[in-house]
């Protein structure tokens, strides 16, 4: 994994915690959030805000 990949899904993760309003990254939804993000990215997403809107969707929380 690169370091362009590796700020995306940085990028992605971020954004994701900071739209659902999460702040507890030892909440086990930071985790839950991390997985998707990275599950997301394999089907050749690259976008961050792609990443962070499917792995919401797919996760169905807001």
């Amino acid at each position: 994994m690169g370091s362009d990949e590796i700020s995306r899904l940085t990028t992605a993760y971020e954004k994701t915690l900071h739209t659902i309003g999460l702040v507890d990254r030892n909440d086990p939804l930071a985790a839950m959030i991390a997985k998707k993000i990275i599950k997301v990215a394999q089907t050749g997403v690259r976008d961050p805000a792609k990443l962070s809107a499917l792995a919401i969707k797919e996760l169905g929380v807001k």
